[in-house]
């Protein structure tokens, strides 16, 4: 793909993105439990604009960041408890809970294509097992960490509504560990089935030999 292309998709990417950051920043069911949630993706997105040029990334891995944010602004907007779809969903099938954050965390389980670009071109790490590996561990630390700052969190507010709904367990004990274990689920089947893809970008993109 011609880098001028590329730029444009890019940029329309981050159109995309501000659109809908601005969309879920008004009138949010809560400006509090909004920032909680919609912080991860805004320092990541100053990360990846402030590295653009010194370090461009491939376009599915870009693609895959518009998807994360736009899943945590829209989260931030309703609540992740609270997003009219899945609450639709959950009416129609009988479910006893809103799953918009089972599926934000299989979502987040894409994140593990772009660790893998990374790794690949930053490091002496080939394809094969061990990049595998070391790509599904760092996707689970990082949900894991995720977990401990939603639980620190908790604790600095003393248990408040706004810690209540960032931590949108729903009553479910295990809520920590299913969330870790859709993440896993998620990075598993991403690089089982775009690691191909990714590979011919990094080729085509020039980013890779």
């Amino acid at each position: 793909m011609k880098r001028g292309k590329s730029t444009t998709i890019h940029l329309f990417l981050l159109m995309v993105v501000i659109a809908v950051f601005i969309w879920s920043v008004i009138k949010p069911a809560g400006y509090l439990t909004w920032a909680l949630e919609v912080s991860p993706a805004i320092v990541g997105l100053i990360i990846v604009i402030a590295t653009y040029n010194k370090f461009r990334l491939t376009t599915l891995s870009y693609v895959i960041i518009t998807i994360l944010a736009i899943s945590m602004f829209v989260g931030g907007h309703y609540i992740y408890s609270k997003v009219p779809l899945f609450d639709w969903i959950k009416d129609v099938y009988d479910l006893k809970r809103n799953h918009y954050d089972r599926f934000g965390h299989l979502l987040k389980g894409l994140f593990a294509i772009v660790l893998r670009e990374i790794l690949l071109r930053k490091t002496v790490l080939t394809k094969g097992s061990w990049l595998f590996t070391i790509v599904i561990s760092m996707s689970l630390a990082i949900s894991a960490l995720y977990e401990i700052i939603e639980w620190l969190v908790s604790k600095i507010t003393k248990g408040g509504k706004a810690s209540k709904d960032f931590l949108g367990t729903q009553g479910d004990i295990w809520d920590t560990q299913w969330d870790m274990l859709w993440t896993l689920v998620g990075s598993i089947v991403a690089l089982l089935i775009l690691s191909r893809l990714h590979d011919r970008l990094l080729k085509k993109e020039g980013l890779k030999e």
